[in-house]
């Protein structure tokens, strides 16, 4: 972690329930998410959905992404994901400044 940057702390499956994700993100006039995690039909899933439902563009790191098993994973990154989310490998997302 870096001084000055803001921790969010999440309590349920998605980063956006609960929390002031949101209120950050629009804060900073941050329009698009990328988003990356250990439980891609849970966590990751569940954010990018709500993420979607506020708005944003999501974009999901697939290599950077797993779950309890390949089938789950797959599930979401073929068939869910796709639907609401631009799915990249991380090697070929590009950061501005």
């Amino acid at each position: 972690m870096a001084p000055g940057d803001i921790v969010i702390t999440k309590h349920q499956w998605g980063a956006f329930t609960g929390t002031e994700l949101d209120l950050q993100l629009r804060r900073r006039g941050i329009r698009t998410v990328v988003l990356g995690g250990i439980a891609t039909n849970f966590g990751v899933e569940s954010t990018a959905r709500h993420g979607w439902e506020l708005g944003y563009h999501i974009v999901i790191a697939e290599d950077l992404c797993t779950s309890l098993s390949a089938d789950l994973h797959d599930v979401s990154i073929r068939s869910i994901l796709p639907r609401i989310a631009r799915v990249l490998p991380s090697d070929t997302i590009a950061f501005g400044g």
